[in-house]
């Protein structure tokens, strides 16, 4: 339990936040770069006590490490579940909500209960596993059972385990399609924990939504009701998500009291370059390598950081810039030891750091070059000079084995490593504490994974520092120059759609398979179930008799599901050399993913696709090392299907419903992976693809569009490249008000829409049956174009580029485009 045990004391040297913050931006070439510093006061703790129904046992255990009590969010999450209420607790990181579980949970265990934890992750449930034995409580047999699990350790888990530590993956394919082989733990389930529970979002968390409705059903027909506790980062409406995910009434616990220390976050913005992109539009200087330059910095201060990436292989590229740039700063002292210290200055001036901006080759691997084979040689073992600055920096993500995990993180808590660039396999409770700083290069994706990043540093009351640095896009943008989007704003609602047809069906499926399906079940299921059950006998998916609804098929039910994908066949990446099974990917990814010519990553490992065939659903891919990333390229007709709601929006009509849309790709696009350079496209021939989804579009009449395209005064309006550029930058900015990527979303513009007879633009769910996010979309227009309009509008290139208008996804080469015609087309649909 990580987020509760007494932290390592830090030896790093004391800052004050805001000094060291002035320090980063010494050199004058850095002056600019900061949109904006937010001070976040520091808070005290509440009271701590225990609960008197705890057991002696677990509070002496408990108090031996340091912990004196519980925080009244802790007690009062205890005490609901104590009770036998279902309860979400949805609090800031570092906040101890596993402590808040912890109590009932081995309470239940010592009363003769049965416990099941889940979590999105294995990493995290072994976390918990290897906390849990330090309490060195024997009436608790605990155990991990995933897909690493030894066979001959399943039957002693299925037989002796009271409490179960898994993930929704192996819920869904093993444990409730073989549910008669957990009799006994079934029967006493008294408490179900679903941890990092605002991961559960989008399709996925539809998907999982369903699993916990049949593992209910399950544990009904053994006769248990369990209670359920779900733990949360600070969430919007955390108890209608709560109900949603479950289907059951949920109560809250929101307001924190465990101590923090105060932070100043700054927000970040890279320089243009002098590199131009298509159409001969500006690129910014890439947010790795801001991240790289700032984290070797921070090093040299001897701060510790962790710089937060959204790939592997940026976390490899950003420790391996770090390391080369500290090397270069150390060669040139113990050449010139009369130098003056390392500390930040001139030398540390991004814009005169080759490494980042010229992309200098180094090491053939650079997984080898930031984290050495042995990960503790980056702890300081094995360098060439004793002390050398650049062993203190490492890159940490997931795929590396629980051993090596363990070295970095034991490096890092001890002050042997100063610096790491993560993915977010550090995002989620992972056990490092006591760090001094957070960079976050890029949009996380939610304001709670912000928070949640940012939350890592700080801990245990000290102060803390955060750097958010923007990306090359739109939603970057806007945020790093319009602050309050950030700050003082609730965090996002969790969205998902369990009732999606497409998520329903195959779940309906799996739990016939597991007890045949009743009347009464329906309730559990939601409203859209009866309707999709006739479905499915209609098509003999399901057969009805008398008694219910039964699955026939000799097939598994439960691999018509792909929780993860959505849907279809998986593809298969093999090593084209050895044959090698390097891992999956769903079918409907397949064309962006694995296309002939991608870049692909795996487990750190860089392979460039040499073949896709879709017909045998085998990707084959070679070793290599591109110093580019691949973008893929795609065009979309789409057809209304259904208008399910509409309104009047300025002197146009906004609609969501149905719709139909066809994709295909068509190319894709090459860039220099350090950096943004585009280095070429080339063409691909793909099948179209079809899909039925959900979609948010606006229409706006001639009448109002009569004055754009006429010449008073002012240029003529492109009425086609207005709309296109409008598209992309809603696109881009739609995630800060659905929680999702915008890989997750896509769009279509057309000045004269056959459907519509209008100018219209379509932004729609990448997913078939849609996920919830072009709903949020209609529910929250006003506030979500009137954002696109300020961020093409603030965006200092002069005709677009990446940062407002245009979109590595364009299969029509970002043509046409129009930024002024843009914005006065927003005007015009934004009028009251």
């Amino acid at each position: 339990m990580p987020n509760w045990k007494p932290v390592t004391p830090t030896s790093s040297s004391s800052y004050r936040t805001g000094t060291l913050l002035a320090r980063l931006l010494a050199a004058p070439a850095r002056q600019g770069r900061v949109t904006h510093v937010e001070h976040v006061p520091a808070r005290q703790a509440g009271q701590a006590e225990w609960p008197d129904w705890a057991p002696e046992l677990l509070v002496s255990r408990l108090t031996n490490q340091g912990i004196s009590g519980l925080w009244p969010h802790q007690l009062e999450a205890a005490d609901l579940v104590h009770r036998g209420r279902n309860v979400i607790i949805a609090t800031g990181t570092a906040s101890g909500k596993s402590l808040a579980y912890l109590l009932p949970a081995v309470s239940e265990v010592f009363s003769g209960g049965t416990v099941l934890y889940l979590t999105p992750t294995k990493a995290l449930a072994a976390d918990q596993l290897t906390s849990l034995r330090r309490l060195r409580l024997t009436q608790v047999r605990a155990a991990t059972f995933d897909g690493d699990t030894p066979a001959e350790e399943r039957q002693w888990i299925r037989q002796n385990a009271n409490y179960i530590l898994t993930n929704p993956d192996m819920l869904h394919r093993s444990v409730l399609p073989r549910h008669q082989s957990w009799t006994s733990f079934w029967r006493r389930l008294r408490l179900v924990i679903v941890d990092e529970c605002h991961g559960y979002r989008g399709v996925f968390g539809s998907h999982v939504a369903q699993i916990l409705r049949r593992l209910r059903r399950v544990a009904a027909r053994y006769g248990a009701r369990p209670v359920f506790l779900l733990a949360s980062a600070t969430a919007s409406d955390p108890g209608v998500a709560g109900r949603r995910l479950t289907g059951l009434e949920m109560a809250e616990v929101t307001t924190d009291a465990s101590p923090r220390g105060s932070t100043t976050f700054a927000l970040w913005e890279p320089p243009l370059t002098d590199l131009r992109g298509e159409g001969g539009a500006p690129v910014r200087r890439t947010a790795t390598a801001e991240a790289a330059d700032l984290l070797a910095d921070l090093v040299i201060e001897d701060v510790r950081t962790l710089a937060f990436v959204r790939s592997r292989r940026a976390a490899e590229t950003v420790a391996l810039a770090a390391r080369r740039h500290l090397e270069e700063i150390e060669d040139l002292e113990y050449a010139h030891p009369g130098a003056p210290d390392g500390g930040v200055d001139e030398a540390s001036d991004p814009d005169t750091d080759t490494d980042a901006d010229t992309g200098r080759e180094g090491p053939s691997d650079p997984a080898m070059a930031a984290v050495p084979a042995d990960p503790s040689a980056a702890a300081g073992q094995g360098a060439e000079r004793p002390g050398r600055l650049a062993d203190k920096v490492a890159a940490y993500r997931a795929g590396y084995l629980a051993d090596d995990r363990r070295v970095l993180e034991k490096a890092l808590r001890s002050g042997e490593l100063t610096g790491l660039a993560t993915t977010n396999a550090l995002e989620l409770g992972v056990d490092v504490s006591g760090l001094d700083a957070v960079l976050i290069a890029g949009w996380p994706g939610t304001r709670a994974s912000v928070w949640q990043q940012a939350g890592r540093a700080g801990r245990a009351g000290q102060d803390a520092l955060a750097v958010l640095i923007a990306r090359d896009d739109p939603l970057d943008t806007y945020i790093v120059h319009h602050p309050e989007a950030l700050f003082g704003q609730p965090v996002e609602a969790t969205v998902l759609d369990p009732d999606n047809q497409y998520v329903l069906a195959p779940h309906l499926c799996a739990a016939a398979a597991e007890i045949p399906l009743t009347e009464d079940d329906l309730d559990i299921f939601g409203p859209a179930a009866a309707g999709v059950l006739d479905d499915l006998v209609s098509r003999g998916m399901l057969r009805r008799r008398p008694a219910g609804w039964f699955w026939t098929s000799r097939d598994r039910a439960a691999d018509l599901a792909d929780i993860r994908g959505s849907g279809g066949s998986p593809v298969q990446v093999v090593e084209a050399s050895t044959g090698r099974l390097l891992g999956t990917v769903d079918e409907s990814s397949a064309h962006t993913a694995v296309h002939a010519g991608a870049v692909y990553l795996h487990q750190g490992e860089t392979f460039v696709v040499d073949l896709l065939d879709l017909d045998s659903g085998v990707a084959l891919v070679t070793a290599g090392q591109p110093d580019y990333s691949t973008f893929a390229r795609d065009v979309t007709d789409i057809r209304v299907l259904e208008s399910e709601r509409s309104r009047p929006f300025g002197p146009g009509e906004l609609h969501f419903g149905k719709v139909e849309v066809t994709r295909q790709v068509v190319s894709f696009l090459k860039r220099r992976t350090q950096s943004g350079e585009v280095l070429g496209e080339e063409p691909l021939d793909l099948p179209p693809r079809t899909l039925c989804t959900r979609a948010v579009w606006w229409t706006l009449p001639d009448t109002a569009l009569t004055p754009l395209a006429e010449n008073s005064g002012s240029r003529p309006v492109d009425l086609g490249g207005a709309a296109h550029a409008a598209e992309h930058a809603s696109i881009g900015l739609l995630p800060l008000f659905a929680t999702c990527d915008r890989w997750d979303i896509g769009g279509v513009s057309t000045e004269l829409h056959p459907d519509t007879g209008l100018l219209t633009v379509f932004v729609y769910d990448g997913h078939d049956g849609g996920a919830g996010i072009a709903e949020r979309g209609y529910a929250r227009a006003s506030e979500w174009l009137a954002a696109t309009r300020e961020a093409i509008s603030v965006c200092e290139c002069e005709r677009g580029c990446p940062s407002c208008i245009q979109s590595p996804k364009c299969g029509n080469g970002n043509e046409p485009l129009d930024k002024a015609g843009a914005i006065r087309l927003l005007d015009v649909l934004l009028r009251p």
